[in-house]
């Protein structure tokens, strides 16, 4: 939850809005300087280093999730506690792992019923190319620098690609189109680039080139991407990430390649809704236990946990309804099957399983039930 702010001073950037403006930064009673973690990525780059994981087999394939910290100012999808779950390669050096951590989430995405992702691509080059784009990008931008904020004047000779991530929206109109970086690339982004595109073709990942894509981190090189979808206010973006092949190094690590994604759980959940009238959520029980009696709802109590052991989905009966509420709150609860156990079954040891799809009941040996349930 708590890092040395120095690991995001350092690995993030000291001209990004993070560092700048919205980390929670404060001194320990040692008189540590710690900030409340903004993102994931050094964190797990920290750890990665301090566990010596550099010294086992390659890539580290690593994923996380929970609360990160920003002061920003609150509106839909925008809090500053929000919480994200990641992913990140590390050692590996090829597009394509570019190209699997691009394409993972959209299969969550889709899992979750989010529809019409948009996914924005772009490359911000390596330290060989990027000199030379950020002076393309300076004599783009004099001519309109005095119409620019105090925080793009004070970035625009330190590090003009933080230009392109202004939130201010006087800014993004008095900045003109970005020169694209294309043209600039050295030779090993390029071909990197372009393979990772040919990858992502293969895969039937859909992407816009975004030449404005440069992400709120200092530490990407080569591939930046985002995640776009309609339908839940401006703040529109649920997730993005990028490569940044030389972070491990500046975390105190050996010369490491990595590349990751992160996305905001609040937003997907938001974006989940959207498309609540679409598509209806399937999840649920696998099995409702109906009980009659007493001594039946204790025997449901031992057989959920027994059915919970075997790895299904398992609820039963623990206020007393009677069998019609019961079965009512079993179709609420999306079970797909009901177990029923009144006094003949517990005396035979068995129970009627009623498909709650189909209407179909059957006897079952209440020891082969779990099983069964699997089974069908």
């Amino acid at each position: 939850m708590f890092e040395h702010t120095e690991l995001f001073e350092r690995g993030v950037g000291s001209t990004t809005d993070i560092v700048e403006k919205e980390m929670y930064t404060f001194k320990d009673r040692g008189g540590r300087l710690i900030t409340l973690r903004p993102e994931g990525t050094a964190p797990a780059v920290r750890a990665f280093v301090e566990h010596g994981l550099a010294g086992r087999p390659l890539p580290a394939k690593l994923y996380y999730m929970g609360p990160m910290f920003r002061y920003e100012r609150p509106q839909a999808g925008r809090y500053r506690q929000f919480h994200q779950f990641g992913m990140e390669v590390i050692g590996a050096a090829g597009p394509e792992a570019d190209a699997e951590v691009i394409a993972m989430p959209l299969e969550i995405f889709r899992a979750m019923g989010i529809q019409d992702v948009v996914v924005n691509l772009n490359s911000i080059g390596c330290p060989v190319c990027k000199p030379a784009y950020r002076e393309r990008l300076r004599d783009a931008y004099a001519p309109v620098l005095d119409r620019l904020c105090t925080s793009c004047k004070s970035r625009y000779d330190r590090n003009p690609l933080r230009l392109l991530d202004c939130k201010s929206e006087e800014c993004r109109a008095a900045l003109p189109e970005p020169p694209t970086i294309f043209a600039q690339l050295c030779p090993e982004c390029s071909a990197h680039f372009d393979a990772l595109r040919r990858l992502l073709d293969k895969l039937g990942v859909g992407y816009v080139i975004n030449p404005r894509l440069v992400r709120g981190l200092d530490y990407y090189t080569k591939t930046t991407f985002e995640y776009n979808v309609g339908g839940i206010g401006s703040q529109d973006a649920i997730g993005g990430g990028g490569r940044y092949d030389g972070l491990v190094e500046e975390c105190g690590g050996p010369p490491t390649p990595g590349v990751g994604v992160a996305c905001g759980m609040e937003r997907c959940v938001l974006a989940a809704q959207a498309n609540a009238a679409d598509q209806e959520y399937q999840a649920g029980l696998d099995v409702f236990i109906v009980s009659l009696g007493d001594a039946a709802r204790e025997k449901a109590f031992e057989m959920a946990h027994s059915m919970r052991r075997a790895g299904l989905a398992v609820d039963f009966d623990m206020i007393g309804r009677g069998l019609k509420a019961q079965m009512r709150y079993a179709d609420k609860m999306r079970a797909r099957f009901v177990a029923i156990i009144g006094d003949d079954e517990l005396a035979a040891g068995e129970a009627t399983v009623k498909d709650m799809s189909t209407g179909e009941q059957k006897r079952i040996a209440q020891a082969e039930l779990a099983t069964c349930v699997r089974r069908l």
